[in-house]
């Protein structure tokens, strides 16, 4: 296992009398990309501005890099980069002037490391024109070298992809592999496109209600989801035998059973056995859209 960079332990957020966060625990490994998804009003942005510092919880911890944030909160946030909803720039300064002045609120950042965090985002070209000149994209990965300045452990993005055009979307999905596969970097990012996220992460959470109601790989989480559809005939005979070993649906002239490997031999062989023709078997592993509607109830992504 590799290193934990961003730990979070029992986390909790009450305002008034309402808990809006109810004990989260997780955490970022060095070289990951971590989705984090939550339907509108699941607690998602609450927790994500308690990880950036920007509001205090109530109880529990947040560690970066072993920092604590409540205890060590300078030495913490040297770890911490993040772009929170989009990023703030100075349209009528240049690329160069926006990081130059935001390298001046962080300790010792030198000309040559804003240089290099220049080439590192793809911008060497157009640094010295003016913001108001930049496309979308042009502007994200700007807001992305300002919170590299500081040489961060952890990056966190919100909606890094918002407004961008499919190509753009595409581009900002290879930047940030890159910087979690070449650079170790670990990066939370949250996004309400679920295509993105499947494409993009390594690990998702997935929070409901101030709780998380779901985390693991992306692939585990699918392939434990899996199905098989069954075309037979005569259907409704099928699937009464089928009932018999398993849970069945009805989707059209198909019977949907969960994916049991070690049990399917012995399904297909009693339908056989009843004289039911099999006629189709398929495979579906399902999208991280389908999973995420099933598992919060059809809510949708904020």
């Amino acid at each position: 296992m590799t290193e934990v960079t961003l730990e979070v332990k029992n986390l909790r957020k009450t305002i008034g009398r309402k808990e809006i966060i109810k004990g989260l625990n997780f955490k970022l490994h060095k070289g990951e990309v971590f989705g984090f998804l939550g339907p509108n009003g699941a607690g998602k942005t609450t927790t994500i501005r308690m990880l950036t510092g920007l509001i205090k919880p109530t109880t529990g911890t947040i560690s970066i890099c072993g920092y604590d944030v409540r205890k060590n909160f300078t030495k913490a946030m040297e770890y911490l980069g993040c772009i929170v909803e989009n990023p703030e720039l100075y349209p009528y300064l240049s690329g160069w002037d926006n990081l130059l002045h935001f390298a001046r609120m962080l300790p010792a950042v030198t000309e040559q490391q804003i240089e290099d965090t220049i080439q590192f985002v793809g911008l060497d070209n157009r640094i010295h024109d003016k913001v108001k000149t930049y496309s979308l994209g042009m502007r994200q990965r700007l807001g992305i070298a300002q919170a590299l300045l500081n040489r961060p452990k952890v990056l966190i993005l919100d909606e890094p992809t918002n407004g961008l055009d499919p190509a753009g979307i595409r581009e900002m999905r290879q930047f940030i592999r890159n910087l979690a596969e070449n650079e170790g970097l670990s990066v939370l990012v949250s996004s309400h496109l679920l295509s993105e996220i499947q494409l993009l992460c390594d690990r998702v959470a997935i929070m409901k209600k101030g709780e998380i109601i779901s985390i693991d790989s992306v692939d585990h989480l699918l392939t434990r989801q899996e199905k098989l559809y069954w075309r037979l005939t005569p259907l409704q005979q099928g699937r009464k035998v089928l009932e018999r070993y398993t849970d069945v649906l009805v989707e059209d002239d198909y019977l949907i059973t969960p994916l049991i490997d070690e049990k399917a031999a012995e399904w297909s062989k009693a339908l056989m056995d009843e004289g039911i023709s099999i006629l189709e078997i398929n495979r579906k592993i399902p999208v991280l859209e389908d999973l995420f509607l099933q598992l919060t109830g059809g809510e949708s992504v904020d």
